[in-house]
């Protein structure tokens, strides 16, 4: 009599991912969903209105809402003029940060997956660059700057150095902790199945490591935005960097903070773009989670 109701616990188990026992909550719609994410970042901005205005915090200091809202649409849709580089140029300079992104991130998307597959998976390979790169990765990527700036001058090649340099390193490092964590078993199912020993690289190893790749992708992409506001600062004209380090030459605080919710804000939309490929890249694993 007590098979039924283990099985019973194990399948509400294996669907709920938790203890049956455990009472459960609700499980929140789409837009419940949404709330709860825009909750956060709206108490912030209902604490910081409140304080400015207040008086806690006087606005030379730190500029309200309001005020960074307002210098952030002149700086979006004001009229171009040559003496004032904060109206109409936002578009122009979000459009140089994210060129110089996707560019250096591509590069590092595919030496990093590239070469971390191989060190996961041959020892040779391993022996050959492990050391170097982890080397390399322990030097922090400000510590670049001047030698790019020495190399390619004042360039966009300096920042799209800067950007595929720093975000190789933790696409490289999960990568290859993805293809060295591949079961044995799928190696010994494949080889059992026919699949030759020189396509299991492409046809288990490469698929098993994905999830661990995704994971590096991701946290390469939020290392791209950080490094591309350093590029543009220091070692290249144009872009968000540049225009926040312009503004903070002119005491402008409210485009400060625009420039850095605008930084925030393209690297959250492209985490946000990177998690659904993966979601639907591995859309395999879903069968796993209750598991």
């Amino acid at each position: 009599m007590s098979l039924p109701s283990v099985s019973a616990d194990v399948h509400a188990t294996a669907a709920g991912n938790r203890r049956p026992d455990l009472p459960r909550l609700p499980a929140p719609g789409k837009a419940g969903r949404a709330a709860r994410r825009l909750a956060v970042p709206c108490a912030v901005l209902v604490v910081w209105q409140v304080v400015v205005s207040a008086g806690v915090v006087h606005s030379a200091s730190l500029p309200s809402p309001a005020a960074v809202i307002q210098a952030w649409w002149a700086w979006i849709f004001g009229p171009v003029t040559p003496l004032a580089w904060y109206s109409g140029t936002w578009g122009p300079h979000v459009l140089m940060s994210l060129r110089r992104v996707m560019i250096g991130f591509a590069i590092a998307t595919v030496a990093g997956v590239g070469l971390g597959v191989l060190i996961g998976w041959y020892a040779v390979i391993e022996d050959l660059f492990d050391g170097t790169i982890n080397f390399l990765r322990s030097v922090p990527m400000t510590a670049w700057v001047p030698f790019a700036v020495f190399f390619f001058g004042i360039h966009e090649s300096a920042a799209v150095f800067l950007i595929a340099f720093g975000s190789f390193f933790p696409i490289v490092v999960n990568a290859s902790s993805g293809a060295r964590q591949t079961p044995r078993i799928l190696i010994r199912a494949a080889r059992m199945l026919g699949t030759e020993p020189r396509k299991l690289l492409v046809r288990v190893v490469l698929p098993a490591a994905l999830p661990a790749i995704f994971t590096g992708l991701r946290v390469g992409m939020g290392l791209a935005w950080v490094l591309v506001i350093v590029a543009e600062m220091l070692a290249v004209q144009g872009g968000l960097g540049y225009a926040l380090w312009s503004a903070y030459q002119f005491s402008r605080l409210d485009l400060i903070l625009a420039a850095i919710v605008s930084v925030g804000t393209l690297g959250l939309l492209s985490d946000r773009l990177l998690s659904a490929i993966a979601r639907r890249v591995t859309r395999w694993q879903t069968g796993l989670t209750g598991l």
